[in-house]
């Protein structure tokens, strides 16, 4: 934007130079991009923040230039002679939506003359880049450009005879010819200045077609007015029409400067036109906006800023920006006018302090303070421990946290299945992040399935990351978790022949991670888990306490994710995982006494897990069996139909002395009595 210093001199008197002008703008927020010069004038181009809108407006901007320079606004004079007649009379305004139009105030001006502008006002017109049309609509475009506050007139002739002016949205499909000559759809998002009936301007954009000032002109009704800024951004957007008024109502405009602007506007129209203004002012405001009072500390702007600024200087500077103060105790109570919408709180406050008195002058100095070492957390070293031995045996990957709703599908979850309580995002950036998610495992498939669809057939993934489910009505619940999922061939050398990711591989692997962080007592128990394979899937626990889940990916959940390879996968609770880990190890010495071996080998029911057995033999023999290994597993011909044949080999030793013949003897007839009492075996 482009504002003339001579237009500007017309508000304040200032003794900078313009290049010290464009400094001191520029260091106080606003910046200045360039200077350019003109006949006998300087125009400096702004680059204003969306914060601050309200320097699209050369008087507020001289209020700024003002503040910097210690001086007085002076305000234009908006003296009017007004007729005896009553605007009432002429016209009746209604807004059916408040909240879209604060306020809506309106002038008649009778026996204009439409005819050029003075060259002044054509000057100033053209050196903010707008193209001067006729007196009328140059006197709101220069009262917009002074005010920031836009302005319309209408012909007041061509209004029908009710001589009313109503504010509502528009309905589906309703159509209206805008100033450019442009036949324009609204929908009923869009706010209309309508004659009771038909559209006869885009509120806050550009005026209709119908009712423009034209040569034959005689009667203007004015408008300013207040628009709701997110309606107004809306609308410009979805039409693509953007005009100096929608900029400026996009970003606020003072709904108590609209009178104002519409004095000063009249005025110039009687002073340019010979217009009579008719008495009064059409004012509609249904909820007073007052201007905010705001808190503020003085000793809190210098704990702020760092600075070391008196009381004195800190009232001045807001009062040099036209805030009101007053003091209550030791703190003061600032009105801020509504010609800043910017400023709300007390650190925007400081700010403008900070801005006025000058970054530059403001001390730098080190931060000082206590320095506390940072570090982690017990739960937190647990964390990093079982990522950095996962990553022994698998790859890392990381997913987005938010997934597609279609992947329960995908997983074969149930109706009722907790997996399916999802939290669902407000505005999701597309489907496929629509919702959190409850599970890991869905993530990694996708990433097996896309690295399978390159020919990588080597697969062995982890992620360690938050879950989510519906909680209270204010946060999720929120579950640490680690899952991993493998597939295809395990890596092989010259030591070692490929072996299969298969169920037995992956618990094997867990069971290593396990001893690697302490963790006893965990037993995997056979279980059945919506999308995965039947009596190839078990849960995990610790002290009978659920901890996760291990299993093979059944086949049509495969398919679904475009899978042709066994997969298996499993997934834990990182805290529950953490409450039952060992943070110390027991160490025990090496017996000096010898060690008993035996193998035995038994025929059991088909029901009957290896877990069932390595649960019961341990309780057996007066704690001599130290170790047991499954060695073999046999099922078909001889072994009779619907049973299984297991071969263990057993360790036992004593701490005290060398076992004899017949103790070893006695625990083997014990453990063979057990077995078959209990789990229903048969010695092979």
């Amino acid at each position: 934007m482009g504002i003339s210093i001579n237009w500007l001199k017309k508000y304040v008197d200032f003794d900078y130079s313009v290049q010290k002008l464009a400094e001191a703008l520029t260091m106080a927020g606003i910046a200045v991009e360039a200077i350019k010069e003109a006949e006998g004038d300087q125009i400096i181009e702004l680059d204003l923040t969306p914060n601050r809108g309200d320097c699209l407006g050369v008087i507020n901007l001289a209020r700024e230039v003002a503040a910097l320079q210690g001086k007085k606004v002076k305000m234009p004079d908006v003296s009017l002679n007004e007729n005896k007649e009553n605007v009432c009379d002429y016209i009746s305004i209604d807004i059916a939506v408040p909240d879209l139009c604060p306020r809506y105030t309106a002038r008649v001006i009778k026996n204009c003359e439409i005819k050029d502008s003075p060259e002044w006002l054509r000057a100033a017109l053209s050196s903010a880049g707008v193209r001067p049309v006729n007196n009328i609509v140059d006197v709101t475009n220069y009262v917009m450009l002074e005010t920031n506050q836009p302005l319309h007139a209408f012909d007041y002739d061509l209004i029908p005879a009710s001589k009313k002016i109503l504010v509502r949205t528009a309905r589906k499909g309703e159509k209206m010819t805008t100033l450019d000559g442009t036949e324009r759809e609204l929908d009923n998002s869009m706010l209309v200045i309508t004659d009771g009936e038909k559209p006869i301007a885009l509120a806050g954009i550009m005026g209709g077609e119908n009712t423009e000032i034209g040569p034959n002109t005689v009667t203007v009704l004015l408008e300013s007015a207040n628009f709701n800024s997110i309606c107004i951004r809306k609308t410009s957007r979805a039409l693509s029409l953007r005009s100096d008024s929608s900029a400026r109502f996009e970003k606020g405009v003072d709904v108590n400067g609209a009178v104002y602007a519409l004095n000063r506007a009249a005025a110039l129209m009687q002073e340019l036109g010979g217009g009579e203004v008719v008495g009064g002012v059409a004012d509609q405001y249904p909820n007073l906006i007052k201007p905010p009072v705001i808190k503020l500390r003085t000793e809190r702007v210098n704990y702020v800023l760092g600075g070391n600024l008196s009381e004195k200087e800190i009232i001045s500077y807001l009062n040099g920006l036209e805030f009101k103060t007053e003091k209550k105790g030791n703190d003061y109570l600032v009105t801020v006018p509504t010609y800043r919408p910017d400023v709300l709180i007390e650190e925007d406050l400081i700010e403008e302090v900070a801005r006025l008195h000058g970054y530059e002058n403001l001390p730098s100095a080190l931060p000082e303070g206590v320095c506390a070492p940072g570090g982690l957390d017990a739960y937190q070293k647990f964390q990093r421990q079982l990522k950095n031995l996962m990553s022994e045996q698998m790859s890392e990957v990381v997913s987005y946290s938010f997934v597609n709703p279609a992947l329960a599908d995908q997983m074969l979850w149930s109706g009722n299945n907790p997996f399916r309580k999802v939290i669902a995002l407000a505005n999701p950036l597309s489907e496929d992040y629509a919702v959190m998610r409850t599970s890991l495992v869905p993530g990694l498939l996708k990433n097996i399935a896309g690295n399978l669809s390159r020919q990588i057939e080597s697969l062995a993934f982890f992620e360690m990351g938050a879950v989510f489910s519906p909680g209270s009505e204010v946060l999720a619940n929120e579950v640490y978790k680690i899952a991993g999922a493998a597939c295809g061939q395990k890596e092989s050398n010259w030591l070692a022949d490929k072996n299969e990711w298969d169920f037995f591989c992956l618990k094997g692997l867990l069971e290593g991670l396990f001893k690697k962080i302490g963790l006893a007592d965990y037993k995997f128990s056979a279980q059945a888990v919506e999308g995965f394979h039947t009596g190839r899937t078990a849960s995990i626990q610790i002290n009978d306490v659920e901890v996760g889940m291990i299993g093979e990916i059944h086949p049509a959940v495969q398919d679904n994710f475009g899978i042709k390879h066994k997969v298996c996968a499993f997934e834990l609770d990182v805290a529950l995982l953490f409450q039952y880990s060992a943070s110390k190890y027991l160490k025990e010495k090496i017996t000096k006494y010898p060690v008993a071996e035996r193998d035995v080998a038994f025929i059991v029911p088909m029901p009957v897990t290896a877990g069932d057995i390595l649960e019961l033999i341990p309780t057996l023999g007066d704690n001599l069996i130290k170790e047991i290994t499954l060695f073999d597993l046999f099922i078909g011909n001889p072994v009779p139909a619907g049973k299984k044949s297991v071969a263990l080999r057993l360790r036992l030793w004593s701490d005290e002395k060398t076992l004899t013949e017949q103790e070893v003897k006695s625990v083997m007839e014990k453990v063979i009595a057990e077995m078959t009492n209990r789990l229903g075996a048969e010695l092979r």
